[in-house]
């Protein structure tokens, strides 16, 4: 673990830590989540940038000029279902323009408002828009959980699976009650449990949390495409992303997964060395062939 990572978790444990660290401060936050991070004037001046309406919610596009590789993305946010974009998403979105990838990012609405139920319906619209089968389906944390229970959606919709999943330590099991998860928030300076499980239940909009578009790691994998995912062992989420893992591994279907020791949630999202590295590697896996 670098000192630039060990800096950022102890930045971590003071300043965000306690935002979510109960029910009560989940819902405080709820009610207030904060406006999200608008589209930086870089992105505008690098690329070609545009936002329609799909479904009543706005979809930004980000393309890079000259028409790129062809490559298509659609890149869902972290932000535990209550918050919206955050610059650090921002920065991979336009690291993913650099690379030719026309990025498609969704401003699916937000707990308690909206539910999973208002944002699979606008994925599907924005998936079956692009009409093409080099898309990748990408996204961080609940974003990541979130993309992975679309994917599974599309097993036997008559809607193509994306070329690849690529995910940030996903959210995978809003219950939050797997093994080892107790011992993961011990350690982990910024996700709490009690406030995790809040927002997901009004995610959840009164439905069953396990239900697999809420927790994909309940949902099918055979007939999913590769599958990576990078997670540091100092996240909240890490033991349930090994689940998946493990379940993949015994069902025949393809999951690599990237670990990082010591590393925080979304590590390849922060100003590290290891965040450096992650966030190459996440490029190019979403722009390359590998």
């Amino acid at each position: 673990m670098s000192v630039r990572m060990r800096a950022v978790a102890g930045f971590l444990r003071v300043t965000a830590k306690p935002r979510m660290v109960t029910a009560e401060r989940a819902r405080q936050r709820m009610a207030d989540p904060g406006p999200p991070a608008p589209l930086p004037g870089s992105l505008r001046r690098r690329n070609d940038v545009g936002t329609r309406q799909v479904a009543g919610v706005d979809v930004h596009t980000v393309a890079p000029r000259g028409g790129g590789s062809g490559r298509a993305a659609v890149y869902l946010h972290g932000g535990a279902y209550v918050a919206g974009m955050a610059p650090q998403h921002w920065t991979l979105v336009g690291r993913l323009a650099d690379a030719g990838v026309r990025v498609e990012v969704p401003d699916y609405g937000l707990a308690p408002a909206s539910t999973y139920r208002d944002a699979y319906p606008l994925l599907t619209a924005v998936y079956g828009e692009l009409g093409s089968d080099d898309v990748v389906l990408a996204g961080d944390s609940a974003g990541g959980g979130l993309a992975l229970g679309f994917a599974q959606t599309l097993l036997g919709s008559g809607l193509p699976q994306p070329r690849r999943l690529v995910l940030i330590a996903p959210w995978l099991d809003l219950t939050l009650a797997g093994p080892g998860v107790a011992t993961a928030e011990a350690r982990d300076p910024w996700l709490s449990r009690a406030g995790l499980v809040e927002t997901g239940r009004a995610w959840a909009g009164g439905d069953d949390p396990a239900d697999p578009r809420l927790s994909p790691v309940n949902g099918p994998l055979t007939g999913l495409p590769p599958v990576r995912i990078w997670i540091g062992t100092r996240d909240l989420l890490y033991p349930d992303v090994l689940r998946l893992r493990d379940r993949a591994a015994a069902e025949g279907a393809r999951v690599d997964l990237t670990v990082r020791g010591g590393a925080v949630h979304v590590y390849p999202l922060t100003p590290t060395p290891e965040g450096r590295t992650g966030m190459r590697e996440v490029v190019a896996a979403v722009a390359g062939d590998r």
